[in-house]
């Protein structure tokens, strides 16, 4: 299901949204919506950076499937 939203932009940046679509023949939502889901991918990759970062500075902890199924009470 898909919902609406509001959004402020850039004129400029409208003015690129409106030529892509024009030259794609497609709408504006869908130019928008494969913007953000290609996005999404490099905050991923971004998120894992951090993450990995985190680990290898020691700020976060690290359990096996045993561990975690341990605590749970699951083994």
């Amino acid at each position: 299901m898909k919902k609406a939203i509001n959004i402020r932009m850039d004129e400029t940046l409208l003015t690129d949204l409106d030529s892509y679509a024009h030259e794609l023949e497609r709408s504006r939502t869908y130019i928008i919506e494969k913007a953000v889901s290609t996005y999404f991918d490099t905050l991923d990759e971004m998120i894992a950076d951090k993450r990995i970062d985190e680990l290898k500075a020691g700020k976060t902890e690290v359990y096996t499937l045993e561990e975690v199924a341990k605590r749970l009470g699951l083994s």
